[in-house]
């Protein structure tokens, strides 16, 4: 604990540093771009395939349900929650840094 009160302002910094990089870092470099995703792909390729079988073979199947609505909002709902994480991250590095640079009237 006293090495906590002696090096507060260090470590809050710290923190403050950390966190704001953090968020910046996750922000802009690892957030997925607005390209067509593998996943993307791998589903058009699965429905290509799908959909040759489908025209030659003559027996009737069972219609599948359009899971793409699905997909599609969960890639924008996970999109949502890491664009919320990272705005926190780096709101709460500047209130670390913020905080640290206070000046504290001494009892």
């Amino acid at each position: 604990m006293d090495f906590f009160l002696k090096h507060k302002i260090i470590i809050v910094r710290t923190i403050g540093i950390i966190m704001l990089l953090l968020g910046f870092v996750i922000h802009f470099w690892a957030m997925p771009k607005m390209l067509v995703s593998e996943n993307e792909i791998a589903a058009a390729n699965v429905a290509r395939m799908e959909a040759s079988v489908k025209g030659r073979t003559a027996v009737a199947k069972k219609i599948k349900p359009d899971m793409s609505h699905f997909t599609k909002a969960l890639v924008s709902a996970q999109q949502e929650r890491m664009r919320y994480i990272t705005i926190f991250a780096m709101i709460l590095g500047v209130l670390f840094l913020g905080y640290s640079f206070l000046k504290k009237e001494e009892h």
